[in-house]
């Protein structure tokens, strides 16, 4: 019976480190999408607002993933609660109102790199709730 128990402790562990692989490849992609939306490196986002925005999320993504690589996974799942839900407000309301001195999207809700951008993000947030939801339950 002992060896059964091990055998499933180590399934959880294998899978916990696949879905955490995933996250970090979710949050790497989201920066990807970023840079490339800025026009790469430093970039050029106007307002500077907005620009610094892209690089807190950028530096956030790479920290996230670095997180769960290194199975720090609670840590890099919230982290990542905001990689995902950062860029999916900022897209609404760019699209939707505007920002302050940032009109330049709004209506533009079919932009490709954009959509591309929601999906992934959209991903990463359903699997990073799932984690902490899972990681809270065990910690009872």
């Amino acid at each position: 019976m002992e060896r059964a128990t091990t055998g499933v402790a180590t399934s959880r562990k294998v899978i916990a480190w696949i879905v955490q692989l995933i996250g970090a490849v979710g949050c790497l992609a989201v920066t990807v999408i970023h840079v490339m939306d800025q026009g790469g490196l430093p970039g050029s986002k106007t307002p500077e607002y907005v620009q610094i925005g892209y690089y807190i999320l950028e530096i956030a993504g790479i920290l996230a993933a670095m997180l769960l690589l290194l199975n720090w996974a609670k840590t890099g799942w919230f982290l990542s609660l905001g990689v995902a839900a950062g860029p999916i407000i900022g897209y609404v309301l760019s699209r939707g109102p505007g920002l302050p001195d940032y009109t330049d999207d709004i209506g533009n809700w079919t932009e490709p790199l954009g959509v591309i951008s929601l999906v992934v993000e959209g991903v990463l947030f359903i699997i990073a709730m799932s984690c902490l939801l899972a990681i809270r339950r065990s910690d009872r």
